[in-house]
């Protein structure tokens, strides 16, 4: 290559980073001042960095077999941030796909108003006192939580979290607690600033007030006095899983409502956000988010369930290791739990297979289950081999679960991948319910494998937070529409 031409490509590459600039500053003012999401084939890119930015629209090549180009989604997110919307999530990569497609027939202004004609000028039906939420517990899934709802809190200040309930620990327990959520091993730093009020016993994120409240039972908190009311309570302990006993929750003052980010017993509904949580109603005041295994397989079970019909299928789980189990050998009350969990891989049980009749009862019956807990941190595998009653071919299932992945109502919990190069710490981070591996998928006639990457602490919190938003009567859009 001529030194010309490695001028070229330096000059290409200064000139993207400068349009990325500009397009953050767009992206931050329509999310400050009208709660709008700005999405790169279902990624936000909130708080992205220029460099950030450009990856996402690199990343699109694995899906439409073309580089994204920043020159050619700025002027689509400019016409964007030309509008008056409502608090919605705008795919900004797909609509510039879709522009492109088009041919360009039109200018991209009259192109977006077109897409967007039905929610141009419209307001915000949420608009009011904003939900009070509290996290009972903070441990890996509390402190994503959190995470996501300080993010959040940015768009319009609709979710607020209030306060934190933990048990007392040490003297400096308060330092401790915000340092956790300052800085993770796995998913990294928190993307802001955190504080410790040491009078008042909070913690201060990015802006956010966050009361710190120590208690060990749930039946005997007063929230009022907090100025905390009306509350959503976010159970992540686990221990509490039948209805009796999370109805603990609501003897409390302030509090209204409990979620619990664990498999529920008894008839608490089970919901795995896009398959059922329309079942959710104004006067459900305990509701279950399930496992994070059960929010990874369900949406790719029915995609393919509607499509081929499942006779009967084996859903074997390669999960990260927990804090349930030991790091070295010790005494559990599980069988095989108590051996070393980073030195071991360990066969165990998994209600996963059994609870997907409770998000999908037209498969109760048809599949059994099992786990490897395996020595890393964090992003599992489950591998789902199924029979059905039609026949198809590897090109024409991937087609069909990319098609769900780009452009049906499950767009937000399954996602898609081509690379024969990823492995699970690419995974880290990952927002959807699950990652279809396509390079991995085997069918062949009436029967299939298929592995589906999952980020079971992240992935799964995202989920919790969608079931937290539509208990709260918050339904943010996408668009383009699918």
């Amino acid at each position: 290559m001529s030194e010309t031409q490695q001028d070229s490509l330096l000059d290409n590459w200064q000139k993207r980073e400068a349009l990325s600039e500009s397009a953050l500053h767009l992206i931050g003012k329509l999310y400050r001042e009208q709660g709008v999401v700005s999405l790169i084939y279902g990624r936000p890119v909130i708080n992205f960095s220029p460099i950030e930015l450009i990856k996402a629209h690199r990343f699109v090549r694995q899906i439409e077999k073309i580089e994204l180009s920043i020159h050619d989604s700025f002027p689509i997110l400019e016409a964007v941030s030309s509008l008056k919307l409502p608090p919605v999530r705008v795919d900004f990569g797909m609509l510039t796909s879709q522009y492109l497609k088009s041919g360009k027939t039109k200018g991209p202004k009259e192109f977006v108003e077109e897409q967007l004609s039905d929610i141009i000028g419209q307001q915000d039906d949420s608009i009011g006192s904003p939900q009070d939420v509290v996290l009972y517990g903070f441990g890996r899934v509390g402190r994503l939580i959190a995470r996501l709802l300080i993010e959040q809190t940015g768009s319009g200040d609709r979710l607020r979290l209030r306060a934190i309930v933990v048990r007392k620990g040490a003297g400096n327990d308060l330092q401790k607690r915000a340092s956790l959520l300052r800085r993770d091993s796995v998913h990294g730093s928190f993307k802001g600033t955190i504080q410790v009020d040491e009078e008042a016993k909070a913690i201060i994120a990015n802006g956010s007030f966050i009361h710190v409240i120590y208690a060990d039972s749930p039946d005997k908190m007063d929230y009022t006095q907090y100025g905390i009311d009306n509350a959503l309570i976010v159970d992540n302990t686990g221990i509490w899983r039948t209805e009796e006993d999370l109805g603990l929750h609501l003897k409390s003052k302030g509090a209204a409502k409990v979620l619990l980010t664990a498999p529920g017993k008894d008839k608490i509904k089970n919901i795995v956000f896009g398959i059922n949580h329309q079942e959710i109603n104004a006067d459900d005041k305990i509701l279950s988010a399930a496992s994070c295994t059960t929010n990874a397989i369900v949406p790719v079970l029915k995609a393919v369930n509607d499509k081929l019909g499942i006779i009967n299928g084996h859903l074997e789980t390669i999960h990260a290791y927990t804090n349930d189990q030991n790091l070295l050998d010790n005494y559990h009350k599980h069988e095989r739990r108590g051996r070393s969990g980073p030195l071991n891989m360990v066969l165990t049980n998994t209600g996963a297979a059994k609870a997907v009749a409770k998000a999908l009862p037209e498969l109760a019956g048809k599949l059994t289950g099992n786990a490897i807990r395996v020595p890393t941190p964090n992003v599992s595998m489950a591998m789902l081999s199924l029979n059905f009653e039609k026949e198809t071919t590897k090109e024409k299932l991937n087609q069909h679960l990319r098609y769900i992945a780009l452009h049906s109502e499950l767009r937000d919990q399954v996602d898609y991948t081509t690379s024969t190069e990823v492995a699970s710490t690419d995974m880290v981070g990952s927002r959807f319910g699950c990652v279809v591996d396509s390079s991995a998928t085997i069918a062949e006639g009436n029967r299939c494998v298929l592995y589906l990457w999952y980020d079971n602490e992240f992935g799964y919190s995202c989920q919790v937070v969608r079931i937290i938003q539509q208990m709260s009567g918050i339904i943010t859009d996408v668009y383009p529409k699918s």
